[in-house]
């Protein structure tokens, strides 16, 4: 079922124009705290709580442009729903080198996908300091609302005001730089704990053996289990899936040359080269030591290039992994512009489901969905257990690879899909999904995101029916700006809008 909102007639031979896409790309530097007026639909009055995200809110500093998104300064954005009305805030993570560079107006600091000081090599020669950004995820949890970036630990923000607290340690558990990985996995039912939550997290300390750190938190944010790992070669890890028993990592086949790091000719992310000829490996690390289960497992499956999973769960001696797969990682070249991507170039990235044999530590994979496909959401409720619904960012057309301009529902048990496509003016940001208050149903409940509108060059706030695409959007929250394109986030069932 495809429910599109404009007519067949407009729809361009691409479903999109590269100028339009561009336009996401932009700074927002401007705060903003409103109630949000301009709406179509009606936002379900049933949806209490706050919408948060995070994602790179500066593609330059000062005018000084930075060499990749990923590089940018993290910018939370809020959105609190409440008695039928939303409200919006956004402000940046002060951190050490935000302040700084905003201070200096200028670039201080050596990005790690690619982003050089000015001044050429000698400027960066033998620069190997760490700009924390935290611009890659956000979380509540515990009472306390996290920014997260990978390569280091979180920033704690007030969730009214948004303004920075500072670091967060968990009572000294994290060391100072220590990892905390931006993809934490939240499982709705621990056995260790008696069925209570539990937050579940990573970090990665690579070299030429890697160190695999885990961490699991309880509600009061409590770090109450914490082992570490040692596994052979260099991994370059964004994402992973649990189990109940299971801690599941696909380990990328890349190398890593520090050299030109050093010599400040490139930056850490352009040093990373995909072997196509190698295995991807797939980590497999028992969350319970008391269960018997304590010896690491690691399979190996065709090469691929994974960023992020959609779930994990058992069948019997079996893991079942869902993920999204690309032939390769597409390299960051010296030089050149992210905003010039060419799309058709690129494969795209597909939806493939791995089943582990753990007793012949045999790897079996199959194609879900051909068309390009990125930025998951399912029901929190079914995290690292059978599932049947998914929500996915995907492109307007089912062949090829282009920018994400659609949402995509897949049942997994019947095979039907449903399609709402934001084309030609709207690009996709990754969807949450909400579950309905009291409802027991797994697609009972909303699918919100953020969709950029080149038309307008504003975002939208869009409410999906998670049960029926086909009605189009509930509700379309038109907000007064744009938000630069995003990577995550997270809702909390919490209310933090202005009194």
């Amino acid at each position: 079922m495809q429910s599109l909102e404009i007519p067949e007639k407009a729809i361009l031979e691409k479903s999109y124009t590269p100028e339009d896409w561009q336009g996401g790309y932009k700074s927002l530097t401007q705060k903003f705290d409103y109630w949000i007026d301009d709406v179509e639909g009606q936002i379900p009055p049933e949806l209490q709580g706050t919408l948060f995200r995070n994602g790179p809110g500066l593609l330059d500093v000062n005018g000084q442009r930075i060499h990749h998104p990923f590089d940018g300064d993290g910018m939370i954005s809020r959105i609190c729903f409440v008695n039928g009305r939303a409200h919006f805030r956004n402000r940046f993570v002060h951190t050490e080198g935000y302040l700084a560079e905003q201070k200096a107006k200028k670039i201080l600091y050596r990005g790690v996908f690619g982003t050089q000081k000015p001044g050429g090599w000698l400027a960066n020669l033998f620069d190997f300091s760490i700009k924390n950004i935290a611009n890659t995820n956000v979380i509540y949890w515990g009472g306390k609302l996290l920014a997260l970036w990978e390569a280091a630990e979180p920033h704690r923000l007030d969730p009214y005001t948004l303004g920075t607290l500072g670091k967060e340690y968990f009572n000294d558990v994290l060391s100072a730089g220590e990892a905390f990985s931006a993809h934490p996995r939240f499982d709705p039912s621990c056995a260790q704990d008696g069925g209570a939550p539990c937050l579940v997290n990573f970090s990665i300390k690579p070299g030429l053996s890697t160190k695999i750190t885990i961490f699991e938190l309880n509600l009061a944010g409590e770090v109450i289990r914490k082992h570490a790992h040692s596994v052979p070669g260099f991994c370059f890890i964004h994402d992973f899936v649990i189990t109940p028993n299971y801690c599941i990592f696909f380990q990328n086949p890349v190398t890593f040359n520090p050299i030109p790091l050093a010599l400040g000719i490139r930056a850490a992310g352009e040093c990373i080269k995909f072997q196509p000829n190698q295995p991807t490996r797939i980590i497999v690390i028992p969350r319970n030591s008391q269960t018997g289960q304590t010896k690491v497992k690691i399979l190996e499956t065709q090469s691929g290039f994974v960023f992020h999973h959609i779930n994990a769960f058992e069948v019997e001696q079996k893991i079942l992994i869902d993920s999204i797969c690309y032939e390769s990682l597409p390299e960051v070249e010296p030089e050149s512009d992210f905003r010039q991507v060419d799309f058709e170039a690129q494969s795209p990235g597909q939806l493939w489901r791995f089943t582990l044999n753990l007793q012949d530590e045999t790897v079996g994979k199959e194609l879900i969905e051909s068309r390009c496909c990125e930025f998951p959401a399912i029901n929190p409720a079914n995290v690292g257990r059978s599932y049947r619904y998914l929500y996915i960012g995907a492109t307007h057309q089912e062949t090829g690879n282009a920018p994400l301009q659609a949402l995509l529902k897949i049942d997994l048990e019947s095979g039907k899909r449903q399609l709402w496509s934001a084309a030609p003016h709207g690009f996709m940001g990754e969807p949450i999904f909400v579950p309905r208050p009291g409802s027991t149903k797994e697609d009972d409940g909303w699918v919100l995101a953020l969709v950029y509108d080149a038309a307008h060059h504003r975002s939208d706030v869009v409410i999906l029916d998670a049960n029926d695409f086909g009605k189009g959007a509930i509700a379309r929250l038109h907000l007064q700006h744009h938000i630069p394109y995003g990577l995550h986030g997270s809702f909390t069932s919490e209310v933090f809008a202005p009194a």
